[in-house]
């Protein structure tokens, strides 16, 4: 394998307007790809918005959603990729041909799809469907695998990625700056983002604190550092419907160490070449060779029945509080 240079972006989408956000990612996919990159990943649900859906109805939602690879999204990314000669990853809404809704993330070409995953643990929108498989696909010679957002919280996910091949995992994100039943979580206020080029350093502690930045380096160089992949996190920044997005996009690489991050208080990108030589070097690469599945082949393969509670979702819970 090559050195291969990713970019990682973060941007404020505007829910429900899918061709403002293509302009974006158009014009971002251009200037990663004028600094080098081969690679550039947007964020979950990148192109329709994201929280916005979470009061739309089965018919809102089948509006908004496309398919893939027929869709006019999926042929406008084809044509940002052909362009400037970059791979793109980005994220919408999915229903197939019986009108099933899926969360999808698409990696996309200059010659069309190229992978598509589906999120293992959906929960915006009551209509959507789970994912049922992991995907993991080739750019350039890197095996890579994707894993949107509440998918990463699940430790085997993770690890089974890894474990089919990923030597590189895509976790776009919609996420921190929300409640928590953990310390410091909670709504940042969006008047700190419209008063940011007066008071950034206010922003700025919100964002890095406990209910952003902090939260996230507890488990995400983890996940890197044990499995001993590269991860590109994506984030978006701003407003997301009526809450406020941190950003932190970041690229870390397989000893958990942050390689690039975006930093800016707007849309942003951030560049990172990977090499295949860290890979090896990684503590989590031994540690990989040194399992033994003998001793918990049958826990982890128990039976167990799912529960997912998201607890921003409760509705007495009030982001302008």
């Amino acid at each position: 394998m090559e050195p291969l240079r990713i970019a990682t972006a973060q941007f404020e989408h505007y829910n429900g307007q899918k061709a403002h956000n293509l302009a974006i990612i158009r014009r971002m996919a251009a200037q990663a790809a004028q600094q080098g990159a081969d690679v550039i990943a947007f964020h979950e649900c990148s192109i329709p918005g994201y929280t916005h859906a979470r009061n739309l109805s089965r018919e809102q939602m089948l509006a908004i959603a496309e398919r893939i690879p027929d869709g006019e999204s999926i042929q406008t990314l084809t044509d940002i990729a052909r362009e400037h000669q970059i791979v793109i990853l980005a994220g919408l809404f999915e229903k197939d041909e019986q009108d099933r809704l899926f969360k999808a993330q698409v990696c996309v070409g200059e010659n069309g799809l190229i992978a598509k995953y589906r999120k293992l643990h959906p929960f915006i929108n009551p209509h959507l469907l789970p994912g049922d498989q992991y995907v993991v696909f080739e750019i350039k010679g890197w095996k890579c695998g994707i894993l949107i957002c509440y998918d990463n919280n699940i430790i085997e996910n993770v690890r089974a990625t890894k474990l089919l091949g990923a030597d590189i995992i895509f976790m776009p994100h919609v996420t921190m700056c929300t409640p928590s039943t953990r310390p410091g979580a909670g709504f940042v206020d969006p008047a700190l983002w419209e008063n940011r080029e007066h008071d950034p350093t206010s922003l700025r502690l919100e964002f890095d604190g406990m209910k952003g930045r902090a939260w996230l380096m507890k488990w995400l160089p983890a996940r890197a550092y044990d499995n001993a992949v590269y991860v590109v996190f994506s984030n978006p920044i701003g407003m997301d419907d009526d809450q406020l997005k941190n950003g932190c996009s970041m690229i870390l690489d397989p000893f958990g160490d942050v390689l690039a991050e975006c930093r800016n208080l707007g849309n942003d990108i951030a560049i990172a070449t990977c090499t295949p030589e860290k890979l090896t070097m990684a503590g989590g690469h031994r540690y990989l060779k040194a399992r033994r599945p003998d001793l918990y082949r049958d826990i982890l393969g128990q039976d167990h029945q799912p529960e997912q509670k998201v607890v921003w979702l409760n509705p007495e819970i009030d982001p302008s509080a």
